[in-house]
């Protein structure tokens, strides 16, 4: 008789993708193209365009700093607006509109990079517009992916944020051959015109599926947030009662839940700081090591046939060693050091990539060096600094966000992802203050004089791990997967205070 049942019931539907999924898939590869590639030639072109057009080699350092720092201050306000526009999508407008009118202004700021060419003015205000388009809907457009799917298609997120980062890696690596290719046969209208058509064209096809996209609705201002109740917590310390942490005082005005969650925000920010060393350094493979492989030996030599790379194709060679590493990483690396005793927790890896990230830039120094001593070092050289840095981008950018999501309670996992951004933003503003006072002149210009330059930075990661390794034995940590907090928890914790 159960067995007749059994075979009665009905069997449960196949799981079927959303209708939303190849525009959405589609939207991220031509943006991601407009983005990388834009920038696999920016820093390039701002020196020969705008900054040392003549190649005066009085003017070599000044000139390099100033167009690093541009770029620096570019992806800097690029990484700083996810957070504000996943606020204004969440309270105020919905990711659709967001992204559909954001867009708009991004292509916007491409148009004017083709445009504006020939004069630094017009080319600067593109590039704050670029960065603003792609900031803003940089957290929506990965959550947007999600908003698709329902309980009856759950298994297949994994599968479409797979195809998602698939996207990004096809785009950027396409667009870093093509681009740098484009600006040395056909110049920069060009080079910053095609990026601009995808950006187009990226816009075109997220709009094409406007009927098929899962909607959500704007939520209205939440003042359960990370601002609103540290605000609070700081402008009444003096309602703190014995035993009491800082942010308790706003537990009964707030959430109780949420009130916890910041605390763990605070608690991973402790841990981000320390990835501020990598992402001050790691963009500069994308605006200063051009600059140096401008003057090396590009020519590769396979025996069988020999080609000439371009400088802003180097770039490529991250995205295809992130293609194999990622694998190689988690199926073989940690699961050997795992089984070895070696343990590989989130701040371990953490450290190393810190450790790896000072050695590429090692690598550059002795290549800067040899420049500086009217060298001409292979290629080869630079494409291992990109191995080594690629090896600690899985170590550090991809635990980070690992460890954002599982140190935060669910309430707070978007906010961490907004406050990595931030990281990136911070690593990059600092970066461009160093080369803003190289451009100034005065003791940096002096002190950071050619190699001198990557020597400051292997100096500047270090004291960041000197204080890791100090610091990370003593942090609170707390894994909101495998020690889940319960508001029953928190309420009678809330009551015994």
């Amino acid at each position: 008789m159960a067995e007749n049942l059994q075979a009665s019931a009905p069997a449960k539907p196949k799981s079927r993708f959303p209708r939303a999924v190849p525009y959405i898939i589609g939207n991220e590869a031509a943006e991601r193209f407009s983005f990388y590639g834009m920038r696999s030639v920016l820093t390039l072109f701002l020196v020969n365009q705008f900054f040392n057009p003549t190649d005066n080699p009085a003017l070599t350092d000044q000139a390099n700093a100033h167009a690093n720092k541009l770029h620096h201050l570019f992806v800097m306000v690029a990484y700083a607006l996810p957070f504000v526009g996943g606020m204004i999508a969440d309270w105020f407008t919905g990711k659709y509109k967001l992204i559909l009118y954001v867009s708009i202004i991004y292509c916007i700021g491409h148009l004017m990079l083709a445009t504006f060419d020939g004069g630094l003015t017009g080319f600067q205000l593109g590039l704050l517009v670029v960065a603003i388009g792609a900031g803003g809907i940089k957290s929506c457009v990965s959550a947007n992916v999600g908003d698709q799917f329902d309980a009856s298609n759950q298994d297949l997120l994994s599968k479409v944020y797979g195809w998602f980062y698939f996207s990004i890696n096809s785009g950027s690596m396409i667009s870093t051959i093509a681009i740098p290719w484009t600006y040395e046969h056909f110049g920069p209208k060009w080079a910053f015109g095609i990026p601009g058509l995808l950006m187009a064209l990226a816009t075109i096809i997220f709009f094409s599926g406007r009927k098929k996209y899962v909607k959500v609705p704007p939520q209205g201002v939440n003042r359960n947030n990370l601002v609103f109740i540290t605000w609070y917590a700081l402008t009444h310390l003096s309602q703190r009662k014995p035993g009491q942490s800082m942010l308790d005082v706003a537990k009964g005005p707030y959430d109780p839940e949420r009130v916890e969650g910041v605390k763990a925000v605070y608690r991973v920010m402790a841990v981000f700081f320390f990835a501020l060393a990598f992402w001050a350094v790691w963009d500069q493979c994308l605006s200063e090591w051009t600059l140096y492989a401008e003057k090396m030996d590009r020519v590769i030599n396979l025996g069988f046939t020999k080609f000439t790379i371009y400088p802003g194709q180097l770039s490529t060679f991250n995205t295809v060693f992130l293609l194999l590493f990622i694998p190689f990483f988690n199926y073989v690396v940690y699961p050997w050091l795992d089984k070895k005793g070696l343990k590989t927790t989130p701040l371990r890896r953490l450290g190393t990539g810190l450790v790896l990230t000072a050695i590429s830039f090692v690598v550059i120094g002795v290549i800067h060096t040899s420049l500086d001593h009217g060298g001409s070092p292979s290629i080869w050289w630079q494409v291992l600094a990109f191995l080594i840095l690629s090896a600690a981008e899985v170590l550090v950018s991809i635990t980070g966000l690992e460890y954002a999501y599982t140190h935060s309670p669910k309430s707070m996992k978007s906010t961490m992802t907004g406050i990595w951004f931030l990281v990136v933003s911070f690593g990059n503003l600092i970066t461009a203050m160093v080369n803003g006072a190289i451009e100034g002149g005065g003791w940096w210009a002096t002190n950071l004089k050619g190699a001198n330059y990557e020597w400051f930075f292997v100096a500047f990661i270090c004291v960041f791990i000197i204080a890791f390794l100090i610091i990370s034995p003593r942090l609170k940590e707390r894994n909101y997967i495998t020690d889940p907090v319960s508001i029953n928890q928190i309420a009678s914790e809330t009551e015994r205070l």
